[in-house]
């Protein structure tokens, strides 16, 4: 069964910083090309991030550029989301998924709140 359990979401202040994490299961991790995507409240979903297979090779959407950086650890199914220098507009539930096109089961997601 394949399963993705993101965590690591709260409630933080303007400039705090938050460490997703996303749990990947049932498929092999390590050669697949792996994304978070965010939904505002009331919002569509949004792509932020892709990373590649080749943990170094990630691309970042213009309103989180130089604030998050995105890892993974594929010896252990593991998808991270470093998020610095958060603002109220980062509010929103995260989630992690197949790139280019999310293809795998969503997860709970994983809510993060910025407060002014």
């Amino acid at each position: 069964e394949i399963r993705l359990v993101e965590s690591g979401g709260g409630l933080v202040e303007a400039g705090g910083s938050l460490r997703l994490s996303c749990l990947a299961s049932g498929f092999t991790f390590s050669n697949t090309d792996m994304a978070w995507f965010r939904q505002p409240p009331g919002k569509r979903l949004m792509w932020v991030s892709t990373i590649r297979v080749n943990p170094g090779d990630a691309t970042y959407a213009d309103d989180v550029k130089g604030r998050f950086t995105a890892s993974r650890d594929n010896a252990n199914n593991t998808l991270y989301l470093q998020m610095n220098d958060l603002e109220p507009k980062d509010t929103a539930t995260y989630y992690c998924n197949r790139s280019p096109v999310p293809t795998l089961p969503w997860g709970p997601g994983t809510q993060v709140i910025v407060s002014s």
